[in-house]
């Protein structure tokens, strides 16, 4: 079925696209892999709701996952994903692990190696790297990836400065696999909308962050309820690259500071995140040497990328809004409720159906 066309079981509507046909899901709606945020309980009620959801690990050690997936496969018989950093000196064993677990789709957030691509695909996983540039695109498909999805400037945490309205034809004028649009999507607009460009469905993080299925502290929850269209910002000082947060006084305060300053408090950081996940030291050097490796990144930026998981974890887990840092699009300012994943799937394929079928009527 070509992208858009629409099919009914019943009364349930479904919009059957390349990606759902690829990954083997109802709905071409997927859930993002956030860190902190995406445990076992958002992804297993994404994928009952008919979506792709996907697994965070980047925030995990390697038993952690292990533990995820499997309490993920006690909640769920669907297809589901997991998220990696291509660049962790252990993304080989966690592949093994997700071939192991027969685990659907390998998701990146940064490009993996064309050995690693062919490896999973061997194994039947479906391989979908995060891109936020045509050329991207263009290696990853020619590595081998099975689809892209690619983010806006408009969505949270790490980004890019392209609009998706840009961004996401010059992707689709680049490669001939599935795309899948992020950044700014929200309701089943944005889902019509993506499908007339020609993606093949959309991913969310905001949104599904705030879903009843979400693990997010409720007070947590009500101060991203209560942020308008301008309430976040992109910051280079929470990590060393640009990344979408809610404004919030630790982050202007971040944004006032001196760089030695916020190098000095992230270097506290590599130490506790380093005492929370048991690793060690030679394990944190191999995993900096890849990143600088695989990047552009300068030593300072690695060292503060420290920041990252520890301020997340702050504000996402603890609920310390005043010492975390709480990742958001910029769609936080259209979002008033906290529906179950059901719910909310549901109503954007209604939605979406109901909008193609109003732009069919205006054929002369």
């Amino acid at each position: 079925m070509s992208s858009g066309e629409r099919s009914d079981g019943g009364s349930k509507q479904v919009l059957k696209t390349p990606f759902t046909e690829l990954v083997g899901v109802e709905h071409p709606i997927v859930q993002t892999g956030m860190g902190w945020v995406s445990g076992p309980r958002l992804t297993a009620a994404t994928a009952n709701a008919g979506g792709l959801g996907i697994l965070a690990s980047a925030t995990m050690t390697y038993d952690e996952l292990e533990a995820a997936i499997k309490k993920t496969k006690s909640l769920t018989d669907k297809p589901f994903g997991v998220n990696m950093r291509a660049d962790a000196s252990d993304a080989g064993q966690r592949c093994d692990l997700l071939i192991r677990e027969g685990v659907k789709v390998a998701s990146f957030a940064l490009a993996p190696k064309k050995d690693l691509i062919a490896k999973l695909k061997d194994h039947g996983i479906v391989v979908i790297p995060s891109i936020g540039a045509a050329k991207h695109a263009v290696k990853v498909a020619s590595w081998g990836a099975d689809a892209v999805i690619v983010q806006g400037g408009e969505g949270g945490g790490h980004t890019g400065g392209v609009a998706t309205t840009l961004l996401l034809p010059s992707v689709l004028d680049a490669v001939d696999i599935p795309v899948v649009a992020g950044g700014g999507f929200f309701d089943g607009r944005g889902l019509a909308a993506a499908l007339s460009y020609g993606a093949a469905g959309v991913a969310m993080g905001t949104r599904f962050l705030l879903t009843s299925d979400s693990a997010v502290p409720d007070s947590v929850k009500q101060e991203y309820l209560e942020r308008s269209l301008t309430d976040t910002t992109v910051s280079v000082k929470v990590d060393g690259m640009p990344h979408r947060v809610l404004n919030t006084d630790l982050v202007n305060a971040l944004e006032k500071s001196s760089y030695a300053k916020g190098l000095v408090a992230a270097t506290k950081n590599a130490l506790k995140f380093k005492a929370m996940t048991g690793m060690k030291w030679s394990t944190l050097a191999k995993d900096g040497l890849a990143m600088k490796k695989s990047g552009d990144r300068t030593w300072q930026q690695i060292i503060m990328a420290a920041n990252t998981p520890m301020l997340l974890k702050a504000g996402l887990v603890e609920g310390n809004t005043e010492a975390g840092v709480l990742a958001s699009g910029q769609v936080v300012g259209m979002i008033d409720d906290l529906p179950s994943c059901q719910e909310l799937i549901d109503r954007i394929v209604a939605d979406a159906t109901a909008r193609i079928d109003a732009l069919g009527d205006l054929k002369a």
